[in-house]
């Protein structure tokens, strides 16, 4: 089968008169989970953005499937709907009720079917958002940020959660960090952006996820790209 990298092609995009982008290119490699960092205003969301269509731009982003998950920081859930009815929403009308019951539990949420979101806690929602991300039958999965709310260990255990869905289907996944750990647990590739340019392009050939604080290469290497040495 014919891959389909998301292509980047001399892409820019400006707020009013400050230029984010000018003339960028990338190839985000299907199947493989890529993660974006850098400092604040370095154009991480926007990048989302404008692969999910949210944001006009000038110049080509090209294979971008037409079905599109999207993982954000806050959960996002309608509080009138039960976790069930939340998940289901995405499948639309006839939707499995036994596809729903397996991927809850699936993300540990078995006997929380019927409960409203005031009800649960925010890592139970942020697992609700998890489980609706993979229940919608996108190709791609967008992430800004969705682990950086939550403590050190509930953290590691949605990133978990999050690679046995992952690996089930090897999607695509784009996510935004400011955390170095989630970007070394959970990355595939790290992209180190800084003023709408790529300063470091790293890979790691370990498969997801890492052990969480587990000194690498990779990680030595982000973290001189962060700092704004030679990685």
């Amino acid at each position: 089968m014919e891959r389909k990298d998301i292509l980047f092609d001399r892409v820019s995009k400006s707020y009013g008169d400050t230029a984010v982008y000018k003339d960028f290119s990338l190839t985000v490699e299907e199947g493989s989970i890529t993660c974006l960092l850098g400092a604040s205003g370095c154009g991480k969301t926007t990048l989302l953005n404008m692969i999910a269509r949210l944001t006009p731009y000038e110049g080509k982003i090209e294979n971008v499937p037409e079905r599109i998950s999207y993982i954000f920081q806050e959960e996002r859930l309608l509080p009138n709907l039960t976790v069930r009815q939340n998940v289901a929403l995405v499948l639309g009308k006839g939707a499995d009720r036994q596809k729903v019951s397996e991927i809850l539990e699936k993300v540990e949420l078995s006997g929380k079917e019927d409960a409203y979101p005031s009800a649960l806690s925010g890592g139970q929602a942020q697992r609700v958002s998890i489980a609706r991300a993979f229940a919608y039958p996108s190709r791609l999965i967008l992430m800004d940020e969705p682990f950086s709310s939550l403590d050190t260990a509930l953290k590691i255990r949605l990133i978990d959660v999050f690679c046995r869905l992952w690996r089930e289907e090897r999607r695509t996944a784009v996510f935004v960090t400011h955390d170095v750990e989630e970007a070394c647990m959970l990355a595939h590739r790290a992209i180190v952006l800084r003023e709408g340019a790529i300063v470091a392009d790293l890979r790691s050939p370990q498969d997801v996820p890492r052990p969480y604080g587990e000194g690498s290469a990779f990680k030595t290497a982000l973290l001189r790209a962060l700092l704004g040495e030679a990685p």
